[in-house]
């Protein structure tokens, strides 16, 4: 029976929740680090720069580089650059620093990701228009909900990118989770084929079934953003549902989970 080769882990809900790490969590990363697991982080976070969702990590006891770490806003920005884009970003004010220094293109884009507050009637006005004049559509995730700092459900980016969709009847291409290239990218930097990995995540539909989509194995965690039953209502479904990431790690590590 082959054994995994790498891991994808997301963060908000199965290493942390708001300011906390999950108990076990980041002792469970040293484990599958320790078994010579490739691990590559990978979230969906569109309020944060990549910056600061490394300096929290950090806070939390886990080292690791900027490399390992994969974020729908660096997605973003190569594929800007790439495509020679003239973006318009509606998005987190505190996400701006991972698109300085972008030059104007010629390709008029629209980018949204959660913006928060920021979501005014103007904000979204001004999008829309740029979509019903032709723009590309690209979110950075889609997302129903997330679990607050409060530990409530909060409203995600899904709702205001279905919201845009609605109206322009543009149809929007996700850069992060669930998309297969996202999930590749990560995956390529470890030289790892999908059906040799597992990723590891409290949603569901963006982080288990993506990944079982993309041809991974994906487990949900009963911990963050997970409520009961919602295994079911995903196609594919989930390939295993743990009760947390030291869970995952435990039947990984003896063979229960297989490659």
């Amino acid at each position: 029976m082959a054994r995994l080769r790498g891991v994808l882990l997301d963060l908000d809900g199965v290493l942390y929740v708001g300011g906390e790490p999950l108990p076990g969590a980041m002792a469970a990363v040293n484990r599958l680090r320790d078994a010579d697991l490739a691990i590559r982080f990978v979230t969906n976070t569109t309020r944060s720069p990549k910056r600061a969702v490394l300096e929290k990590l950090q806070t939390f006891g886990l080292s690791l580089e900027a490399g390992e770490l994969f974020t729908p806003a660096m997605a973003a920005r190569r594929m800007i650059e790439t495509r020679g884009l003239d973006a318009h970003l509606l998005i987190h004010p505190a996400m701006a620093e991972d698109f300085e220094g972008l030059a104007k293109g010629n390709r008029p884009a629209v980018i949204v990701g959660d913006c928060g507050d920021a979501f005014t009637y103007a904000a979204l006005n001004a999008a829309f228009r740029k979509l019903d004049n032709g723009a590309e559509f690209f979110a950075l995730a889609n997302n129903r909900v997330f679990k607050d700092s409060d530990g409530r459900p909060s409203l995600d980016a899904g709702p205001f990118v279905e919201a845009l969709a609605f109206a322009s009847g543009a149809e929007p291409v996700i850069l992060g989770k669930p998309a297969a290239a996202f999930f590749r990218e990560a995956l390529a930097s470890i030289g790892c084929a999908p059906h040799e990995a597992a990723m590891i995540g409290d949603d569901a539909e963006s982080d288990a079934s993506g990944a079982a989509r993309a041809g991974m194995i994906g487990i949900l965690v009963r911990t963050g953003k997970y409520k009961a039953g919602m295994e079911h209502a995903v196609t594919p479904p989930p390939s295993y549902v743990v009760s947390d990431l030291p869970d995952a790690v435990d039947r990984i590590l003896s063979g229960e989970i297989p490659a």
